[in-house]
């Protein structure tokens, strides 16, 4: 018979034992659960492996790289062979006592809270070595007490697999450093041209106190701070004895190489799109930059003669697959993107949507609106040009830009629908729908949304997905090739042509096109396609302080011709023109001096019919307006105007109320 007890028995043993000690059950069972965790967030064999790929290689759309964003691979660091003043100079600033504690310091961290308490706020960490390498290599930078429990779990699990000299040298790998420079080996090239083993003893003290606020001491950010930084990081090596302290006030200035304004190709579309990438990807990425194009974005705008203001440019296929972008005139690790970030006042570009909305109703380019006075409650807009110029139709009061028949046919289509077609078109950004000036474009959005919408009529499909990577699905909806696609072609290409864009269409391929003015010239605009390519231009300042004499048909649109006209350009499917009404419709008869409700069929309707041609319409009087210079019945029609086929330069009304928004 044998003596081994039956698994029964052994199940009864540990059943009594947990019973017995409940409290020991539940400590080891968490202790299991603590080392396993360990275990699967830092494997002990993998500690030492060389640093993880990190970042993103941007590609573009030939498959050549072009830019690296995130942080870069780490050269490897062995501290044990790095020249003493290198290595005591992060030790003395970050963990003096590190070859003499465990995962902890409990006396720096006593040191550290009464320091905090006497300060009356987080003077000084009591983070160690060890602790600031795992939150690197292991955790995110989350200011959170379940980040610290994780942070003192793996500082000890860490200790017991690896050496003093070991950790030193993985931190000094995962160590940021400022200007995208993560690990000792980048940075001491970046900044100084020098290998680790070969850095000064300024050198290394400058390094060693970015490791507290990277983005904030850099040198190349504030050499100031950098260099005050640098003292304390030698006052803490003479306290602690690591060099004498008549040498550590004796050290230089060290000569920083790098001055952190690079010259990168296509920084803005790789800061843009790096923007936009989930957190977890790495590798490469292929995108849709276009190296010629962009290019040619960047000699434009090099060229432009902005006299102090600020520019933007994005260029995209009618699939919105991004060719070019360029946030401003001189980019900068970090700057400020003008085409995605800043939300300005889009001026008459928007009167895409009104006219849109108005074609959705039943519009026709060949309709009749009255460029005329109109009020609004208190508010009595004007247009850019001197006067009004009565009777016309919608595709001359588009290309010449009429504030006051933009407002009518509004008005008429309803400023609901007219949000509904931003909003359709892929306008992300709020735009009141009670805000009378609403129809003038003084809701604020990105450059990007504006060239996105512009994008569904080169395309026909709408929401246009503006996009760097990757291909989208297709737009959902289509646009009506007659009600809506053919007449705002119409418009487009009588504004780039004959109207207030005509500086854009000096062009191989038709040019469809719109400029836009925001108040006192703060924002001036062209956003338009020819053949297979879309593209917006901004020009403003970023102050927003008015800019005498501009305006969207001046300096974008020519800068929009001078950029597409480099370039090649194919041709697209796009409907042929509509055909021309035999019946016109007035728009906007409610608003219309001269016209009653009763006038038209419906009491509620926002247009009445009229015969071809304006001669059928009743004179001039209608347009009369307050006192003017010529006497209380003298018509305000500007006086020696251009001819009708020269229309005058864009722009906003005079009194747009301050509070609209």
């Amino acid at each position: 018979m044998s003596d081994t007890p039956a698994p029964e028995a052994h199940q009864g043993f540990l059943r009594r034992k947990t019973r017995a000690h409940p409290f020991a059950a539940v400590i080891l069972a968490l202790l299991a659960a603590v080392v396993l965790w360990q275990t699967w967030t830092a494997p002990p064999w993998t500690l030492n492996d060389p640093p993880r790929q990190a970042g993103v290689d941007m590609l573009d759309v030939n498959g050549k790289f072009f830019a690296h964003r995130g942080p870069r691979p780490s050269e490897r660091i062995d501290a044990a062979k790095l020249p003493d003043d290198v290595r005591n100079a992060f030790l003395a600033i970050e963990d003096r006592r590190f070859y003499s504690h465990g995962a902890l310091d409990y006396r720096g961290l006593a040191r550290a809270v009464f320091t905090n308490l006497r300060a009356g706020g987080v003077s000084q960490g009591g983070s160690t070595i060890t602790q600031q390498y795992v939150k690197n290599a292991f955790l995110n930078q989350d200011r959170t007490w379940t980040r610290k429990l994780k942070e003192l779990f793996l500082a000890d699990w860490v200790e017991n697999w690896m050496s003093k000299d070991e950790i030193l040298s993985r931190y000094l790998e995962h160590a940021y450093f400022g200007a995208q420079q993560t690990g000792l080996a980048a940075a001491a090239r970046f900044y100084f041209d020098r290998a680790p083993e070969d850095l000064s003893l300024g050198q290394a003290a400058m390094l060693a106190g970015l490791v507290k606020a990277p983005s904030r001491l850099a040198p190349t950010v504030d050499r100031a701070a950098a260099r005050a930084r640098m003292r304390v990081v030698l006052g803490a090596m003479a306290d602690a004895g690591f060099v004498p302290e008549a040498r550590a006030k004796a050290v230089r200035n060290p000569r920083v190489v790098s001055s952190g304004r690079t010259r990168e190709s296509a920084g803005w579309f790789a800061d843009w799109l790096y923007a936009r990438l989930p957190d977890d990807t790495y590798g490469e990425v292929r995108t849709t930059l276009e190296p010629e194009v962009q290019h040619r974005a960047e000699r434009v705008v090099d060229q432009a003669r902005l006299r102090g203001a600020e520019i933007a440019l994005i260029a995209m296929r009618p699939d919105g697959s991004v060719a070019a972008l360029v946030g401003g005139s001189d980019w900068q690790p970090g700057a400020f993107n003008r085409v995605s970030q800043a939300r300005r006042q889009p001026g008459s570009t928007f009167k895409l949507f009104d006219y849109l909305a108005a074609f959705r109703a039943g519009a026709r380019p060949d309709d009749v609106v009255f460029d005329a006075p109109i009020a609004i409650g208190d508010w009595r807009p004007s247009n850019a040009y001197r006067g009004y110029r009565g009777s016309m139709t919608l595709r001359e009061a588009f290309a010449m830009s009429s504030n006051t028949a933009a407002l009518r046919i509004a008005r008429a289509a309803g400023y609901r629908e007219v949000v509904k077609a931003a909003h359709d078109l892929g306008i992300r950004s709020a735009l009141p729908e009670g805000a009378p000036s609403l129809p003038l474009g003084t809701a604020t959005l990105t450059l990007e949304e504006l060239a996105g919408a512009y994008a569904a009529f080169a395309s026909g499909r709408y929401p246009v997905a503006v996009h760097g990577h990757g291909t989208p699905k297709p737009p959902a909806n289509t646009l009506d090739e007659r009600r809506e696609w053919a007449p705002m072609l119409d418009l487009l290409w009588e504004a780039a042509n004959a109207g207030t864009g005509r500086a854009a269409a000096n062009l191989r391929l038709p040019t469809f096109g719109k400029t836009g003015t925001s108040q006192d010239g703060r924002d001036s605009l062209f956003v338009g396609f020819s053949g297979d390519l879309v593209t917006a231009i901004w020009i403003g300042r970023d102050d927003n302080k008015p800019i005498p004499g501009a305006s969207g048909g001046h300096l974008p649109a020519q800068v929009w011709a001078q950029f597409m006209s480099g370039l090649r350009l194919k041709p697209i499917d796009i409907p042929s023109p509509p055909r021309a009404s035999y019946v016109r419709n007035l728009w906007g008869a409610q608003d219309t001096p001269g016209y009653d409700e009763e006038d038209g069929d419906d009491e509620d309707a926002p247009l009445i019919q009229m015969p071809v041609g304006p001669e059928g319409l009743p004179p001039q009087d209608p347009l009369q307006g307050p006192p003017g210079p010529g006497g209380p019945d003298a018509p305000i029609i500007i006086p020696n105007g251009p001819p009708p086929e020269a229309y005058p330069e864009d722009g906003p009304p005079e009194n747009v109320p301050e509070d609209t928004f």
